[in-house]
């Protein structure tokens, strides 16, 4: 039969399936069922292989501003769900207290550790455990501030129909996103011109969510970080 015709659609109303519908990737089998078995897999590998260099962050955090070397925080998760994000911790102690939610550019209360950490991405890293635990994906819409994703209404309620990720496209559009929202007024700048374009990023994702699509994102962010930290280090 063909989609478009008569016998078509009844059969989509005959499985309960909308015509706008139909082909939304985040209700198919890979988003589903098969995604989350290969994350695990994924990041136990990832997660031996990575030990040594775990050990060794934890050291130059300890060295250069203290304990606690991870930094949780919590996020609006998969169904909605709230959850603790784990990363290095790149920032000082109690930042969360001494300024916003949003990491201004040249943000005072990033470590000598942090600034290194961030731009290389390796801050990230330790959300391994969060795959590991069900809460994250390797390829995903970046986990949100839940006072943000409170407030999702219409279509951005389809961001929370695939598990959050360490990469997306919003990620890769605004892997500098320091420098976007600027060193004054970082909250304000974000949720006047990045949160929304970086809803609509996140909803193209859940829509277009396949195997194809997470290996094109995987490799474009490593394409992307890359080209980041060598920027940072030959300053």
């Amino acid at each position: 039969w063909c989609p478009g015709s008569r016998r078509g659609e009844r059969k989509y109303r005959s499985i309960g399936m909308k015509r706008n519908e139909r082909m939304e990737n985040y209700k198919k089998f890979y988003n589903v069922h098969m995604k989350s078995k290969l994350d695990f897999l994924l990041a136990l590998v990832f997660l031996i292989v990575l030990l040594p260099v775990y050990i060794i962050i934890s050291l130059a955090i300890i060295i250069d501003s203290g304990f606690p070397v991870f930094y949780k925080a919590d996020r609006g998760g998969y169904k909605g769900v709230p959850f603790k994000i784990f990363k290095f911790r790149s920032m000082v102690k109690n930042a969360d207290k001494i300024g916003g939610g949003t990491t201004a550019l040249n943000d005072p209360r990033i470590t000598r550790v942090g600034a290194f950490l961030r731009k290389t991405k390796l801050d990230e890293i330790p959300q391994l455990f969060n795959i590991l635990n069900g809460t994250m994906s390797f390829i995903g819409p970046r986990p949100e501030l839940l006072k943000y994703t409170n407030q999702y209404e219409g279509e951005e309620k389809l961001i929370l129909e695939v598990r959050p990720g360490i990469t997306d496209y919003s990620s890769i559009e605004f892997i500098n996103l320091d420098e976007i929202v600027g060193g004054e007024n970082a909250d304000e700048m974000y949720e006047k011109h990045v949160l929304k374009k970086k809803n609509q990023l996140r909803i193209k994702y859940a829509r277009t969510v396949s195997f194809a699509t997470d290996i094109k994102l995987f490799f474009l962010t490593v394409f992307k970080t890359i080209k980041k930290a060598l920027t940072f280090m030959t300053k």
